[in-house]
């Protein structure tokens, strides 16, 4: 059997469906599994046990330059990517117009066929046309969390059981290519929304009790804009706890691989509800996720007891209560 997967964004929605690639090996061991995923989140993909062949997809940048002779020649590159093998099942477990055009224009066997989601389901992202394109249209409760939401649709559309176990199957490297002080927590203060961040005073708290601990902090970024706030958080813990300026510190800018590595090999994470703590959770990671929005019951780590979901729509999440959950934890 070969099977291709069409997930494109966000990092968080494509690790909550990377299960499904050990659930297909469970049931189909020879299975062959291939992954259309945006260009910038492809990196992750690559490091899941079991995934054959990544087929990146850029419409991200494509929009910016349609009139550019570049863009058609990529956009007519990816479309032959998409092409060179046939699938007896292509899988869109993202449900939007633009995965469901993707899926319908792979190749399929001789009784090949796409599956997708039949409907909406609470709080996550569907566009009722997609289903014009599925041959099977997979019906779901309203009310699923994400990573059950992928799971039960591909095992429905490929005729399985669940297995009762969760396996993400990230394959972090085994090394950094930078050195950090150890043991370290990670902080991650990063987010697409600014409402969905943390007070700065808040970051400071929680890191002040770490450092008294002899754990060092670790303030990852990925643009110039996050740089910037680390550096801000960063000093702001120095100036709190003096002493510590070479144990508070701000790693370069990495590739989702080391990310992953990154993650893995620290002791806990702290962090707002992001990809980067989607993956620690993966990892399953000490972690304390923090939700602004009543939210965690569609995308926290239920999976594994390392995981602590804080805050609401009604209550956001405090120090008090961070440092709380890494005690629980064993952090503290």
């Amino acid at each position: 059997m070969r099977v291709l997967i069409v997930k494109v964004s966000s990092l968080g929605d494509v690790v909550h469906c990377t299960p499904v690639v050990a659930d297909i090996l469970r049931a189909y061991p020879d299975a062959e599994i291939d992954w259309v995923v945006e260009e910038g989140f492809a990196g992750i993909v690559r490091i899941v046990r079991g995934v054959q062949g990544v087929i990146p997809f850029a419409l991200r940048r494509w929009r910016k330059s349609l009139g550019s002779g570049k863009t058609w020649g990529e956009m007519a590159a990816f479309r032959r990517a998409l092409r060179a093998n046939s699938y007896d099942a292509v899988l869109d477990t993202q449900g939007l117009i633009k995965t469901a055009l993707i899926a319908a224009q792979a190749k399929l066997t001789s009784g090949g066929f796409v599956a997708g989601l039949g409907n909406r389901t609470e709080g996550a992202g569907y566009e009722p046309l997609a289903k014009l394109f599925y041959q099977r249209k997979i019906e779901m409760e309203p009310r699923v969390h994400v990573v059950e939401r992928s799971r039960r649709m591909v095992a429905e559309a490929l005729g399985y059981a669940l297995p009762d176990t969760i396996d993400f199957g990230l394959q972090p490297p085994a090394d950094l290519p930078f050195k950090l002080p150890r043991p370290y927590v990670a902080l991650v203060h990063a987010t697409s929304r600014a409402d969905k961040g943390w007070p700065q005073a808040a970051w400071v708290d929680v890191a002040r009790e770490l450092l008294g601990r002899d754990y060092a902090i670790a303030l990852p970024w990925g643009s110039e804009t996050e740089r910037r706030t680390s550096e801000s958080i960063r000093e702001a813990i120095v100036a709190a706890a003096p002493g510590t300026v070479g144990r508070v510190v701000i790693p370069p800018r990495m590739s989702l691989p080391d990310v992953t590595a990154f993650l893995d090999q620290a002791t806990a994470v702290v962090g707002v509800d992001t990809g980067l703590v989607h993956i620690a959770a993966a990892l399953c990671k000490p972690t304390v996720a923090l939700y602004n929005f009543t939210t965690s019951w569609r995308t926290g780590g239920y999976w594994t007891p390392n995981v602590h979901d804080l805050g609401s729509a009604e209550a956001h999440p405090t120090s008090a209560q961070a440092l709380d959950a890494l005690r629980a934890l064993g952090v503290l």
